[in-house]
C-alpha cells in the first residue's frame, strides 16, 4: 500500500533535496496543483518554523535544512520501494505503548511510531526514559517475525547492532554495545532499546514485537540532571555535530531490516560481539534482587551475557542486569 504525502510535504521533500532555487511555478506542476497552493503550503511552512527564503524572480530555497521531522524527510532516505506506515507524532506518552495498541489492532509489522517527544519513556527493568522534546529520537517498530520464543529473547540483541551500524553510517561514530540493549560512544550511553512482546502459548509462537529505540542526538549538557550526565551523553556532544534526526531514523528502519533477516541463523552475532566492550570487565551482576560480583567472560550464541562469579561459578544470564564497576 502507498501512502501519499500532503502538498506541504512534498513542497518541503522537494526543497530539502536542492540547494538551488526552485520556482513556484516548477513546484506546481511537479506537484500537479496551482501555484497559489504552492504559495499558501510555503507560508504554512514558514508558520512551523521551517526558514524558507522566497525570491520573485527565482523562486524558493530553504536557508537551514530542516530539524523538523516529517514524513517526507524520512522517505526521502528509505529505499523507493519501501512503503512502510510511519506515525509521526508531535507528543505521547510512550511510543512503544502507542505501537502495541496499533499491534494489537492489526497493525502490519514494519510499522513505525515516532514522537517529539514523550512523558512516559520507558527503560528496562520499569525505569523511566529521559524523553526532552525536539532534540532526540523516539521510536518504537512493530515487528511480526515468523520465529519461536526462544528465538524471539534474541530480538534485542539484533536491533541493538542493527541501531550501532545506523549511528556509524551516518554519524562516522565508533558505537559499542553493553550488554543487553544500551549503545554508548566514549564511555557514555547515547541510546536506549526496550522489546516489549506478545507471545501465543497455544503455538508457542510470537505474535508480535515492539521494539523502543532512544537515541541522544542534541546536546543534552543542558538538558539532563547533572546525576545523568555521568552516564549518559548524545551524539552531537561526542562529535560537536548535529544530524538531521529523519535520515539516522531512516538508516535505522533499514539497518533493523537488515539484520532482521539475519536473526534466525545468529549472523548479526559476529557484529553484537564486536562491539561489546564489557567482555572482561568486573560487573556487578543483579538478578531476582541480588548482586554479585563477576568477570565477564563473552556473550553467548543466544546473546546471554556469560560471566564467571569470583567462586568461580559460570552463568550465560539471559536476563537480569550487569552494571560495569569502575577500575
Amino acid at each position: 500500500m502507498i501512502f501519499s504525502l500532503t502538498v506541504k510535504e512534498s513542497v518541503i521533500s522537494e526543497l530539502s533535496c536542492s540547494d538551488e532555487y526552485i520556482s513556484g511555478e516548477a513546484l506546481a506542476e511537479k506537484l500537479g496543483v496551482s501555484r497559489n497552493t504552492i504559495w499558501k503550503a510555503v507560508k504554512s511552512l514558514r508558520e512551523e518554523g521551517f526558514d524558507i527564503d522566497a525570491s520573485p524572480n527565482r523562486g524558493y530555497r530553504i536557508l537551514k535544512k530542516p530539524y523538523i521531522i516529517t514524513e517526507a524527510g524520512i522517505r526521502k532516505f528509505l529505499p523507493h520501494d519501501d512503503n512502510r506506515r510511519l506515525y509521526i507524532l508531535d507528543s505521547v506518552d510512550s511510543t512503544n505503548n502507542y505501537a502495541k495498541e496499533l499491534a494489537r489492532n492489526g497493525e502490519p509489522g514494519g510499522t513505525v511510531v515516532i514522537s517529539d517527544m514523550q512523558t512516559a519513556g520507558k527503560g528496562r527493568m520499569g525505569r523511566s526514559f529521559c524523553s526532552p522534546p525536539k532534540s532526540n529520537i523516539y521510536m518504537s517498530i512493530i515487528l511480526r517475525p515468523e520465529i519461536d520464543i526462544e528465538s524471539s529473547q534474541l530480538i534485542t540483541s539484533c536491533v541493538a547492532a542493527a541501531a550501532a551500524s545506523a549511528i556509524d553510517t551516518i554519524c562516522g561514530t565508533d558505537t559499542q554495545i553493553k550488554w543487553v540493549n544500551d549503545l554508548f560512544l566514549n564511555g557514555k550511553k547515547i541510546c536506549g532499546i526496550l522489546t516489549e512482546a506478545s507471545v501465543s502459548f497455544e503455538s508457542g509462537t510470537l505474535d508480535f514485537a515492539v521494539v523502543g529505540i532512544g537515541i541522544n542526538i542534541r546536546s543534552v549538557a543542558n538538558v539532563f540532571p547533572k546525576e545523568l550526565l555521568k552516564t549518559a551523553t548524545s551524539i552531537q556532544d561526542e562529535t560537536e555535530k548535529l544530524f538531521d534526526r529523519s535520515e539516522i531514523i531512516a538508516e535505522v528502519i533499514t539497518s533493523v531490516e537488515k539484520y532482521l533477516n539475519e536473526l534466525p541463523d545468529r549472523k548479526f552475532l559476529e557484529e553484537y560481539k564486536k562491539r561489546s566492550f564489557i567482555i572482561g570487565k568486573r560487573v556487578i551482576v543483579t538478578k531476582a534482587g541480588e548482586e554479585r560480583e563477576a568477570i565477564a567472560a563473552g556473550i553467548s550464541e543466544n546473546a546471554g551475557l556469560e560471566v564467571i562469579y569470583d567462586d568461580g561459578q559460570k552463568e550465560a544470564l539471559n536476563s537480569g542486569e550487569a552494571r560495569i564497576l569502575p577500575t
